[in-house]
């Protein structure tokens, strides 16, 4: 495998691992072994599904804006805005007045993401 297979873009959409979280809201998904990365994109005013699951999860504002709900607790983020969500914690995301990219990292990887699919793997 050469080392250009380890190299990605972030505007490439055909790249990576496509699932349709919910009405709005897509994302492209990078596994790796001990960590997995999400490019989501969020379409003004969307909102996704109250959720939580086992694995740790980053995320970090690449565009736009968006109402991070986690834990009851509503907090606008914006372009270069970061946060941690611990495993098991109840969580989801309303998209600002221009819609939004976040980057989220997951570790360790979640399996119900290595495949393409809907949903947010809900627990």
């Amino acid at each position: 495998m050469s080392q250009r297979d380890h190299f990605f873009s972030l505007d490439d959409m055909e790249q990576g691992i496509f699932r349709q979280l919910t009405d709005g809201i897509s994302t492209r998904i990078f596994p790796g072994d001990q960590a997995m990365i999400s490019v989501v994109r969020i379409e003004p005013h969307a909102k996704g599904s109250t959720h939580h699951h086992p694995e740790e999860q980053w995320g970090v504002m690449l565009e736009g804006s968006a109402i991070r709900i986690q834990g009851g607790e509503e907090i606008p983020v914006k372009k270069g805005d970061f946060w941690r969500t611990p495993g098991g914690v109840e969580h989801t995301v309303i998209g600002g007045e221009n819609g939004a990219v976040i980057l989220d990292v997951f570790s360790p990887p979640r399996d119900e993401y290595r495949k393409p699919g809907s949903g947010f793997g809900t627990s």
